[in-house]
């Protein structure tokens, strides 16, 4: 059986709270390993997840390069909270000591996580031949593209460090040279070309060799403000720790989906990283629906996913009233959504600094954390209803 095979060397560096960001921060990618030793799913990757460090290594060597890790979450429960672990073993990746936002949710054997790794070190941009090229991109796409004078520059360095953290969300191309000349005639540019075919270019006018702006401007086109939420990334966007804002409407009424995206960026644009913005179709997610007595019938239908409770937009024609919709998100923020949950509206004559009792609740969980559980990891939730 694989998992009591035992590799003759291990290259797996144990994180604790002293050396876990000189680590994360000086590797190129890490792969790291959140695990319980009572769990026994950690416990048969431990070797698979050796083994895979051991390959890797050979392909490698530059220490650097490529980290294998793990944290003992019993020991080290501050970095399990600071990293929102709630389930093991969970298997995250970083690049140069950012998390990425989609955990490893492939197969547990030594082929598909060297394959992983080989695909994360993969150069995440397209190298334009011919600016022709350009001109037949996929527009269904959102597109960044670079034009640099050349490849061995500051420029392009901090370029590549932002693709290979959005390239998920994004398609990253690049030019050089004299086949980049014609865009450069004010020296290196960056540009974003969204979806549509019609849709105008969008220019990067801050510094190309700042990290931190280069990556929020193109974080900020790759990433969409509302976000379809789906069967196969319900769970990672729960992991994000942030509530949900949520447009639960038919799949072709797209209306109400554009009604919802203005006015979410129009009242909310100073709450995104606080909250977030999400769409679901509302024939595939009856089941959160019923959470608030709602069917397909009643759509669309807005409501916070607070991870405690949901609650719900009192009337979908609302939307468009100036600050309706703030109000709702910034009464979730104040508690007042979860005091009028367990105790009806809040009441006009309470004396001042009188407290009003809460009520005690089970530990958070969205109704979309579970929609497609995996046989490889044993949650919390678990545990506790098994004890």
């Amino acid at each position: 059986v694989s998992w009591f095979f035992s590799p003759t060397r291990s290259e797996i560096t144990s994180l604790d709270s002293g050396n876990i960001d000189d680590i994360l921060n000086n590797a190129d990618v890490a792969l790291v390993n959140f695990y319980a030793d009572w769990c026994r799913f950690s416990q048969m990757l431990h070797p698979i997840f050796e083994e895979a460090s051991n390959v890797i290594k050979e392909e490698y060597p530059d220490k650097n390069q490529v980290v294998f890790a793990r944290v003992d979450c019993d020991q080290h429960s501050d970095i399990a909270q600071r990293y929102r672990i709630s389930k093991y073993p969970t298997l995250k990746l970083f690049r140069n000591g950012m998390m990425m936002k989609r955990e490893y949710r492939g197969q547990r054997s030594v082929t598909a996580i060297a394959d992983y790794i080989r695909q994360q070190k993969s150069n995440p941009i397209r190298e334009v031949q011919d600016l022709e090229e350009i001109s037949s991109l996929d527009r269904s796409r959102r597109n960044i593209i670079g034009y640099f004078e050349q490849k061995d520059s500051d420029n392009y360095r901090t370029f590549e460090r932002v693709a290979n953290i959005l390239h998920d969300d994004c398609v990253f191309l690049s030019a050089f040279g004299a086949i980049s000349k014609a865009e450069r005639f004010s020296g290196d540019n960056v540009i974003y070309k969204p979806p549509g075919e019609n849709a105008p270019d969008m220019v990067y006018l801050g510094s190309l060799t700042n990290f931190d702006l280069i990556y929020a401007w193109t974080q900020d086109k790759c990433v969409p403000l509302v976000r379809e939420i789906t069967f196969e990334n319900g769970e990672e966007l729960t992991e994000e720790g942030l509530p949900f804002l949520i447009l639960f409407h038919m799949k072709d009424d797209l209306e109400s989906l554009e009604k919802f995206q203005q006015e979410v960026a129009r009242q909310l644009i100073g709450e995104k990283g606080t909250i977030n913005f999400l769409h679901a179709d509302c024939d595939k997610f009856r089941h959160p629906l019923l959470h608030i007595q709602k069917t397909p019938a009643d759509c669309p239908v807005i409501a916070i996913d607070s991870f405690r409770h949901m609650y719900v937009f009192p009337d979908f024609s609302d939307l468009s009233v100036p600050g309706k919709l703030k109000q709702f998100v910034l009464d979730l923020h104040s508690g007042k959504l979860h005091r009028e949950f367990h105790h009806g509206p809040d009441p006009t004559d309470v004396a001042p600094g009188q407290p009003i009792q809460d009520l005690a609740s089970s530990p958070p969980e969205s109704s979309f954390q579970k929609l497609a559980p995996s046989e490889h990891r044993y949650t919390l939730l678990r545990e506790k209803d098994e004890l």
